[in-house]
């Protein structure tokens, strides 16, 4: 399924609900922010190995988390008339400069930083 195609399977879920009155862009990245919180907290204290278990292990909830913030995204990108697919590969691009592969291999610093 292609990204225009979920984000109609989304706009029709919301449309039937009548719920477009309370997903402004505000409201939207408030709850994109909270859905992160709740994916974000089984990984909470949590060493790099202990995070990578509890992501095999509560895979489904982590899943479902993912996938409430991937629904609000599409859905804040449709009310901004942004094309997704579009602004996703423009920012892969400009990471591409920004993060050279022979400088930025292996290092977690800031682009700024290399």
């Amino acid at each position: 399924m292609t990204i225009p195609e979920l984000t109609a399977q989304i706009r029709a879920f919301r449309d039937a609900r009548d719920w477009q009155q309370f997903h402004s862009p505000k409201d939207l990245a408030v709850a994109i922010v909270a859905e992160a919180g709740e994916l974000l907290q089984p990984f909470v204290w949590k060493s790099p190995e202990e995070s990578r278990e509890i992501a095999q292990r509560k895979k489904a909830e982590v899943a479902n988390e993912i996938a409430d913030v991937a629904i609000l995204l599409f859905e804040l990108a449709d009310q901004l008339d942004l094309d997704l697919a579009h602004e996703m590969q423009a920012k892969l691009a400009r990471n591409e400069i920004r993060y050279p592969a022979d400088k930025a291999r292996g290092s977690n610093l800031k682009y700024n930083e290399l």
